[in-house]
């Protein structure tokens, strides 16, 4: 058993009042507790609470995500020697880099009433 490496685990605290609630939600769904919670994190729609100053800052983090990839791209197609990443780094890269656009995706779209009607460059 010391060989084997388990998941990392993800917790977390709630109110009486939450824990019965999840507990009814997850009774109804009929899913296994973990099944429930998996499915509840990746799939539920977020809702975004907050000011638009709040929000900003992910498009931020969508402006570096291209300059770096606009860099890597400059790097492959240059005639360059450098160095490049392996294929393994490549794939990990791209999950790393889908989920994060996928998040920051999600969450504009539950934002997207701060500002709609206007428009924002």
């Amino acid at each position: 058993m010391s060989n084997q490496h388990k998941n990392p685990t993800i917790s977390f605290r709630v109110s009486e009042y939450e824990r019965k609630t999840i507990e009814a939600r997850i009774l109804a769904s009929g899913m296994m507790k973990k099944d429930y919670f998996i499915r509840s994190c990746i799939y539920n729609r977020i809702c975004v609470v907050g000011k638009k100053e709040t929000i900003y800052p992910l498009v931020e983090v969508l402006r570096k995500l291209y300059l770096q990839l606009y860099t890597m791209h400059t790097t492959f197609t240059s005639d360059a020697t450098n160095i490049l990443p392996t294929s393994e780094e490549i794939s990990a890269l791209q999950t790393e880099y889908e989920l994060t656009l996928k998040a920051i995706i999600d969450m504009l779209d539950g934002a997207k009433y701060l500002w709609e009607g206007e428009h924002h460059e």
